[in-house]
């Protein structure tokens, strides 16, 4: 046997002596204290069982929060390639739930349609915003979304006419770069517009203002991935150039407040809303999670005594069950209303204080396909918003280490050699053709239903599927005032 050989097998001898003696010794893991060694491969299985249970053992439509048929159809529209499916649905028709629209007698034809209508926001600011489409991108911070992430994201959404949200991390070179329109995020820690105590720095947020692609500012209240939490970004993840862009101190943990310190309640609300819009010009609303009701009503009838001028231009409706932040489970899985149920209410108190035509309505929360969107359309949105269908367009494998800079896309990383494998330029046009095509394909679903164009639908357009598997038309579910 040759030395080399020799040396290998000492090597390796060694190297397993000094792993016994190390799980026998240790105290935190009752396995490997009991199983040296050996006990390790648990641990290795349960890392590896989350990839093979993706890719080799659910089926199309089991995973969460995910599945296998929503995230291809997002990757070929992406990629711009033929998205039809032959000899049948592989949906279960009478799971509960599930929508089915409803198509008319006769359908419109193509050249009896046009393109979805234009929406302005804040007609009365001193700078409205008209939006031409109804399909945005939901916020993605600066600091979370690596820089090639953002770059591919702007340079997409300029060529596909949506917007962009910055989330709360601030407002970035990197997201002027596109010339794509911006909605600024104020979030509770105030990235980017905030004093060294954490209050609105209002220097600052005029001068976020100057810029002409910021078109619109986001009050959060909260978000799906965490109601009634802040934000968290890993030190590990704030570079100098986030540090400096959300005026924090580099390598440490950036930690949001629960609540914005100058909100206490709906008329404190309405106060930092007006404050903002006075200062920007621009049309300002509101990001939150319904919890209460009650506070729908309340905020109605605050705005109604004070005047429909004094509400907010815009209300961002998340869903409660989870988005791009990192979350404990609690909070991610149990807290808040989900979007279909959610989006109803708000509507119709809106529609009840005679607001409806004062305040849009973005609806936001896993709506990565035609249907999704269809259906929020259906149930009262005027626009619809998503953060992680665009990150399907990037690339992501749903490999839910979003929080761990380990991002194997470079999505969410800022490992430069993760980082290397995205191309901004390549999936830029990914995310321009996976915005058109689920327009085309959303616009030929109000077709089908005999619609004229997307923001026709109505609640009776479609049913849900009940328990009994008996579809149940959605102006019954939810009826108007």
């Amino acid at each position: 046997m040759s030395t080399v050989l020799w040396l290998g097998l000492l090597l390796g001898a060694a190297l397993l002596l000094k792993a016994y003696l190390q799980d026998r010794q240790q105290t935190a893991h009752t396995l490997l204290r009991n199983y040296p060694v050996l006990g390790r491969a648990r641990y290795q299985l349960e890392h590896l069982g989350i990839f093979l249970r993706q890719y080799f053992f659910a089926m199309d439509r089991e995973e969460m929060p995910f599945n296998r048929a929503q995230r291809s159809w997002v990757y070929r529209a992406a990629k711009n390639l033929d998205n039809t499916v032959a000899f049948g649905s592989t949906k279960i028709a009478t799971t509960p739930g599930t929508v089915r629209f409803l198509n008319a007698p006769f359908a419109r034809l193509d050249e009896e349609c046009q393109e979805t209508p234009p929406l302005t926001f804040g007609p009365e600011c001193r700078q409205p915003y008209e939006a031409k489409s109804f399909f945005h991108m939901s916020g993605m911070s600066y600091g979370a979304l690596s820089d090639v992430a953002i770059r591919a994201l702007g340079l997409g959404a300029a060529k596909a006419g949506c917007w962009v949200n910055t989330g709360e991390g601030g407002l970035a070179p990197l997201h002027l770069e596109s010339g794509a329109d911006i909605v600024f995020q104020v979030g509770t820690a105030k990235y980017g517009v905030r004093t060294a105590g954490g209050r609105l720095d209002e220097a600052k947020l005029a001068a976020i203002a100057q810029h002409r692609q910021v078109r619109m500012f986001e009050i959060k209240l909260s978000q799906g991935a965490k109601p009634g939490k802040g934000g968290v970004l890993p030190g590990a993840k704030v570079t100098p150039a986030i540090a400096r862009v959300r005026g924090i101190p580099e390598g440490q943990d950036s930690l949001s407040p629960n609540r914005h310190p100058e909100i206490t309640d709906v008329p404190s609300c309405l106060d930092f809303v007006a404050r903002v819009r006075e200062i920007t010009g621009k049309p300002t609303g509101l990001k939150f999670v319904l919890g209460s009701d009650a506070w729908l009503q309340t905020l109605c009838d605050e705005i109604k005594r004070r005047g429909p001028e004094s509400a907010p231009d815009f209300l961002s409706l998340d869903s409660g069950d989870g988005g791009t932040g990192a979350a404990p489970m609690g909070l991610l899985d149990d807290v808040g209303l989900l979007l279909r149920d959610s989006l109803p209410l708000v509507d119709n108190a809106l529609r009840a204080a005679g607001l409806r035509d004062r305040i849009r309505l973005i609806a936001s929360g896993k709506l990565i396909t035609p249907t999704d969107v269809a259906f929020a359309l259906c149930l009262g949105a005027d626009m619809c918003v998503t953060a992680r269908g665009f990150m399907f367009s990037l690339g992501c494998i749903q490999a839910l280490q979003c929080n761990q800079n380990t991002c194997p896309t470079g999505i969410t990383t800022h490992d430069p050699r993760l980082q290397r494998g995205l191309v901004p330029s390549d999936k830029a046009e990914r995310v321009a053709h996976y915005h058109r095509n689920l327009v085309k394909e959303v616009e030929q679903l109000a077709h089908a239903c005999g619609l004229p164009d997307a923001r026709a639908f109505e609640r009776h357009h479609a049913s849900v599927v009940q328990a009994s598997g008996v579809p149940v038309n959605v102006a019954t579910l939810y009826p108007r005032p």
